[in-house]
């Protein structure tokens, strides 16, 4: 999230025509056409954060700049040139890293969240506890952990640390309660 994501599509020769076509996970397809012959460019349905990318010597490229949730989904490149059509294909997945936050309840026990999340963020505790994890998914596909701290025993201190793996980071917070 946030980051932008470059497409490229692979041909050979000289381009005539050239279409994205994109089905994304929620919402209505987008279409983003090239021709050569009349250097017409022609977008139907596609976000605002969604460009050609054309440079000097590289095969045509989709940018996707500020990628968001949204932008999750299939990506289909056709190409018609002088050596021939040409397809290419992308599924791009959305990670979102989660906000991490640690706090103390009412009975005193550290509890560890990580919210919206895409995919789910897994918490551990040091020390170890026998802590269980709730999730809450959201609408949008994110989801929210939530951990409370369960001490198994004492072990001279009152600080624990919640530790968040994702595959966009590893986090981890301390706290005294």
């Amino acid at each position: 999230i946030g980051n932008s994501s470059v497409l490229t599509c692979l041909i050979k020769g000289q381009i005539s025509m050239l279409k994205w076509t994109i089905t994304p996970k929620v919402g209505d397809p987008c279409t983003l056409v090239y021709r050569t012959d009349r250097n017409m460019t022609h977008r139907t349905n596609c976000s605002d954060n969604i460009h050609w990318k054309f440079s000097p010597g590289l095969d045509p490229a989709l940018e996707i700049r500020h990628v968001g949730i949204a932008q999750e989904g299939n990506y289909s490149c056709e190409a018609a040139s002088t050596d021939g059509n040409f397809r290419t294909t992308y599924h791009l997945t959305v990670l979102a890293p989660p906000r991490l936050s640690l706090y103390c309840d009412e009975h005193g026990s550290p509890v560890c969240e990580a919210a919206a999340g895409k995919p789910l963020a897994q918490l551990s505790w040091v020390p170890e506890s026998s802590s269980s994890a709730e999730e809450k998914r959201h609408d949008n596909g994110t989801v929210t952990v939530i951990s409370k701290f369960t001490a198994c025993g004492t072990n001279g201190t009152n600080v624990t640390t919640c530790m968040v793996s994702h595959p966009a980071g590893n986090w981890s917070q301390s706290i005294a309660c």
